[in-house]
């Protein structure tokens, strides 16, 4: 694997955004100074959502500029996944970054990836964001890894999550796992 001297030459994510049918903020990461103000997120956000609602971008992940930034995004139901991107990041690389992201709270959520069920288990999303991302760095853009791990830490909390829905989590986590090894 080769060896990154610099932090320029590792691909960086700028933000990863959850945002519902209406481009309101569910689940939102920031990794760098471009938007310093809350207000300013907030227009970036409203920018985003304004350029990409027209577009129906379910099946296959899309792509966009915006601000000399790449936008690599999905929906789901009533949410949009976005991932941002410089204008020289790799969009393959972006567009892992989303599909880890969406295949982790696909899995959390167990297939019920929608605004109620994205609400009541916000605190696995927001755990999910920094399993994938650290400082803007990728970590790991696995679905199942990354749900896997989520899981793993909220029992290791004692979060108010029931034993079963993390098993449930796990079990489906595993039986994915074993599929995608058997292909």
């Amino acid at each position: 694997m080769a060896n990154f001297h610099s932090r320029e030459a590792c691909p960086t994510i700028q933000n990863i955004l959850l945002l519902d049918s209406e481009g309101k903020r569910v689940a939102v990461k920031y990794y760098s100074d471009d938007w310093p103000t809350n207000s300013a997120k907030l227009a970036f956000e409203k920018s985003i959502f304004t350029k990409t609602q027209k577009n129906n971008a379910r099946a296959e992940a899309e792509i966009t500029m915006l601000e000399n930034n790449i936008i690599v995004y999905k929906f789901v139901q009533d949410l949009h996944f976005f991932v941002t991107g410089g204008d020289d990041e790799n969009e393959l690389i972006l567009a892992t970054v989303l599909q880890g992201f969406v295949d982790a709270v696909t899995l959390l959520l167990r297939n019920n990836v929608d605004l109620r069920e994205a609400l009541e288990n916000l605190d696995l999303i927001l755990l999910c964001l920094d399993e994938i991302v650290d400082g803007g760095i990728v970590l790991e853009t696995d679905g199942n890894v990354i749900a896997g791990k989520v899981a793993s830490h909220t029992m290791d909390d004692g979060a108010p999550l029931s034993e079963q829905t993390i098993s449930q989590a796990l079990a489906t986590a595993r039986e994915h796992l074993t599929r995608s090894l058997l292909r």
